[in-house]
């Protein structure tokens, strides 16, 4: 084990969220953060104008890819392992990103208030360690190439990068609207997808979650171990915690 995790690539968070990190941390998993610069509106934008609408779990997706994307191209990252993560809220086939504005914020939870939504929260791993170029033939294989939203809810891979999105119902209780006012107004969700914290002033609000919970939280730890194995790693490499004292 030694031997592996002195071989083993640096592991980086593309991300600013602190959800994201206290969440890796709290699984004891050694990660390093370099914070993407991707412009979320204008990737979406390009996408749909390429492509036409996306659907929930395809934009969480594609935002995902390009900050995983636009690390890996950076000096920092080079060598490392990266992973990049979005989080998109879908309520009654509606997509929501955050609301950014506190009259939005508070109109969005009248609507989310006894109803169910679904968190859809995009994984993207790009090997950074090697020329994607090398692993062309590796990648290559019949059903393994990236299609957008062709399995948005399974792993996918494409050369030197795998994805996931893992979606999760979340169930609204019914806060009343001076709960909610005051809330909004605390500014914790405004830069938040469903314009929720999950691990915050949001959880007396909801009564349930069916799903991952720490992918509604901003990363699923067992999503990324899914995607490393995808890519001939182990998470079990990246584990901080002190292993048993009398094992031999």
């Amino acid at each position: 084990m030694n031997a592996a995790r002195s071989r083993r690539p640096r592991l980086v968070l593309a991300s600013a969220s602190p959800s994201r990190r206290m969440i890796l941390t709290d699984a004891g998993v050694d990660f390093e953060v370099v914070v993407s610069t991707v412009d979320e509106p204008a990737v979406v934008a390009s996408a749909v104008e390429a492509g036409g609408p996306l659907s929930a779990a395809e934009e969480a997706q594609l935002l995902a890819r390009a900050k995983a994307e636009d690390v890996a191209s950076s000096p920092q990252a080079r060598g490392a392992l990266v992973i990049g993560c979005d989080s998109v809220f879908e309520l009654g086939g509606t997509t929501y990103g955050k609301p950014y504005e506190v009259d939005v914020a508070v109109e969005r939870w009248k609507l989310m208030r006894g109803n169910t939504g679904t968190l859809h929260t995009g994984h993207w791993l790009v090997d950074a360690t090697e020329d994607p170029r090398s692993k062309q033939s590796r990648w290559s294989e019949p059903g393994l190439e990236y299609i957008l939203g062709s399995a948005p809810t399974g792993a996918t891979r494409e050369l030197n990068a795998a994805g996931e999105t893992v979606s999760s119902d979340v169930i609204f209780g019914h806060p009343t609207d001076g709960e909610i006012r005051a809330y909004v107004e605390t500014g914790e969700p405004l830069h938040c997808a469903g314009a929720f914290t999950l691990e915050g002033g949001a959880a007396d609000f909801i009564e349930r979650v069916d799903g991952d919970r720490d992918a509604v939280i901003g990363i699923s730890p067992a999503a990324v171990g899914r995607l490393l194995d995808n890519l001939g790693h182990n998470l079990g490499d990246y584990s901080i915690r002190p292993t048993d004292g009398g094992e031999k």
